[in-house]
């Protein structure tokens, strides 16, 4: 049954994705489009996502230096700075998510098409554009996912640090604390690192659709 529900919603989503796609194409929005401007999106949110782990990293190097204050602050500051992060690597995996949609949607009409053609000589080159499009895409999906995946480890510290001061507000529980800081920008600087690599290749990626 629960098998049966989950090919239902497959199905359905599919003809969502498809009338959605349809709606565009009818005032000359094509799926190269929409995929151009989702990697923008995405390309976006990771640039959005580098500074708020910044920030939370800057945030936790306060917090470890404490000399004073209302411990109840500091700890709800770094508390509004993790959730601020994790909110911020939702949207940069829901943007990748829907850029996998709509390159995939675009891929599979595109190879349809090419069945279409009479012309062989402009099927071969319509055919070398395809696959050459599908190559810059792999190499692009690849960065993406690979920066999406450094956010996990750095969420996971900063949660359990967050959790530890919530059941241990005092001085000597931000001293137990000052051990993790290294580790944790370390984490966010191949964060920080991996994100601009993925930036590079949506740049180049954007820049070979709109030449095409």
């Amino acid at each position: 049954m629960k098998k049966l529900i989950l090919v239902s919603l497959i199905v359905f989503l599919a003809a969502c994705q498809s009338a959605y796609y349809a709606a565009w194409e009818k005032v000359g929005v094509e799926k190269r489009d929409i995929l151009v401007d989702r990697v923008e999106d995405a390309k976006e949110s990771q640039e959005d996502a580098q500074q708020q782990f910044s920030s939370a990293l800057d945030e936790f190097s306060q917090l470890i230096n404490y000399d004073g204050g209302e411990l109840q602050d500091v700890y709800e500051q770094l508390k509004d700075q993790f959730e601020a992060s994790e909110d911020s690597a939702a949207t940069v995996t829901g943007r990748i998510d829907k850029v996998e949609s709509v390159a995939e949607a675009l891929f599979d009409e595109w190879q349809d098409e090419l069945e279409k053609y009479t012309n062989k000589t402009l099927k071969r080159d319509s055919q070398r554009k395809l696959k050459d499009t599908q190559r810059r895409y792999k190499s692009l999906l690849s960065a993406m996912r690979k920066a999406e995946s450094k956010m996990s480890p750095v969420l996971s510290a900063l949660r359990d640090n967050v959790l530890y001061l919530k059941h241990n507000l005092n001085a000597s529980a931000i001293g137990a604390l000052q051990g993790q800081f290294n580790g944790i920008k370390k984490e966010i600087n191949q964060l920080v690192s991996e994100m601009n690599k993925a930036i590079a290749e949506s740049n180049s990626f954007i820049s070979s659709m709109k030449s095409q």
